[in-house]
């Protein structure tokens, strides 16, 4: 396999279990350097399940990940964060008691330079300017859409080259969900790989550049946005 073929994220013949119970049953696929790929699913296909798998969180039985050549199966979590991997968990999970910045500090946890935090600080704020003007507020009295702010901008305070995004879009309201993935465009414009698992099949669609869909835990199809947007099992999965 060339350097090309190995860079971005690789899943290959992954299968995990909860109590010897399979959730992934063989799935491969895999996010392009640079792209937007997104995982569609309905609820319980397995779609976090395969976050938690990539950051070791649930460590697959079987399969092989790998990202930009550096083999990620068998790290702990901390290390394969290391690797340049960040992840934006699903309903935004923010340090409730804590103000914005300090928050958004915690992202950089692995960088011991105070002025390239700053740095990673600026580049937070102008992505959000909403967050600077807020940055002593206690997070837990944010709205929901500044709390997704503060969620993804910590995630970026750790430099990453590939973001996972899982849900972005839960619980919240129309308008603040066009303005999320309006955001997750920006973010990849900028250079970063995006690995976007979501339920919203239409904004989701509208964004990506490649996608896979995932059903009792399988890959039962992948392609661009407008193959996607015809097949069956996306007509199944979202419309019945």
């Amino acid at each position: 396999m060339s350097a090309k073929d190995q860079s971005g994220l690789i899943v290959e013949s992954v299968y995990t279990a909860y109590d010897k119970a399979d959730v992934l049953e063989g799935v491969s696929l895999k996010a392009q350097s640079g792209k937007i790929t997104c995982l569609l699913g309905s609820n319980g296909s397995g779609k976090s399940t395969l976050i938690r798998s990539i950051l070791a969180l649930t460590k697959p039985n079987r399969g092989r990940i790998v990202f930009d050549g550096t083999e990620l199966t068998g790290l702990p979590t901390h290390k394969i964060i290391g690797a340049g991997i960040a992840c934006i968990p699903e309903g935004r999970k923010v340090f409730a008691k804590l103000t914005v910045e300090e928050n958004l500090r915690l992202g950089g946890y692995q960088e011991n330079s105070r002025e390239i935090i700053s740095q990673r600080l600026e580049h937070v704020y102008e992505t959000f300017p909403v967050l600077r003007e807020r940055r002593e507020q206690i997070a837990g009295t944010m709205s929901g859409g500044e709390q997704a702010m503060i969620s993804i901008g910590r995630g970026l305070m750790g430099a990453p080259k590939l973001l996972l995004l899982d849900e972005p879009s839960l619980g919240l309201s129309p308008i603040l969900v066009k303005e999320n993935f309006k955001i997750i465009q920006r973010i990849n414009e900028q250079g970063i790989t995006v690995f976007l698992v979501e339920q919203n099949v239409h904004q989701t669609l509208a964004i990506a550049d490649y996608g896979y869909v995932l059903s009792k835990g399988r890959v039962v199809a992948a392609g661009t946005p407008g193959e996607l947007g015809e097949t069956r099992e996306v007509h199944q999965a979202y419309f019945g």
